[in-house]
């Protein structure tokens, strides 16, 4: 019997790397189960045993590709006696995570370059939103302990920086995504990652 679960879960996650590809290459609206279903080397069934449908696995895909960033999250939170340290973790592995992690970079891709919303992907957009709610709210409270210890100028709400620390990570992801020669991620990585954390020294 446990034999047969670990089979199961094999062949869910080989359901989801498939459409994990097809979706990042293709396009959400483009990829059909049946593509998948080549691409993973099964049947359609198999994806209907795990899958309701392409808006379920849509979600599936989501949440097993970004359970990196979602241990960053924690980890950087553990890392908050020392906010700097910690502000500068996130900053550093979110850079890192997208070079390295191929699971990662193409939720991203899917997410940000390949997909159209519908009002059918509402659950898939909640989930989303409550996790850009999390980014800001983990780095608007690194800010603000940085700033009741003098690491950060108080100039400026900790909610504000921590939105604009956000919003440029996600515009230099995109950036990168869209147009990949632009520059090497990896070589500018440390150079973003040290301009990000002056920008915060401002205020």
């Amino acid at each position: 019997m446990r034999r047969t679960r670990e089979d199961a879960e094999q062949t869910r996650l080989k359901v989801i790397e498939a459409a994990l590809e097809l979706f990042s290459r293709n396009g959400y609206s483009n990829t059909t189960l049946a593509m998948i279903a080549e691409t993973a080397g099964f049947s359609r069934g198999p994806i209907y045993w795990h899958f309701k449908n392409k808006d379920e696995l849509y979600q599936a895909v989501l949440a097993v590709s970004q359970e990196p960033l979602e241990r960053l999250i924690a980890e950087s939170q553990a890392r908050a006696a020392e906010p700097m340290a910690a502000l500068e973790h996130f900053i550093g592995q979110w850079f890192r995570l997208l070079v390295t992690n191929r699971w990662h970079r193409q939720s991203f891709e899917i997410l940000l370059n390949k997909t159209e919303f519908t009002a059918e992907m509402a659950t898939a957009l909640k989930r989303e939103r409550e996790l850009t709610r999390q980014m800001v709210q983990l780095l608007a409270g690194l800010i603000e302990q940085a700033q009741t210890r003098g690491a950060i100028p108080a100039t400026q709400p900790a909610q504000s920086l921590g939105v604009l620390t956000y919003s440029n990570l996600m515009g230099i992801t995109h950036t990168w995504l869209f147009s990949p020669k632009l520059f090497k991620l990896k070589d500018e990585a440390p150079f973003f990652t040290d301009r990000l954390m002056a920008l915060l020294r401002v205020g």
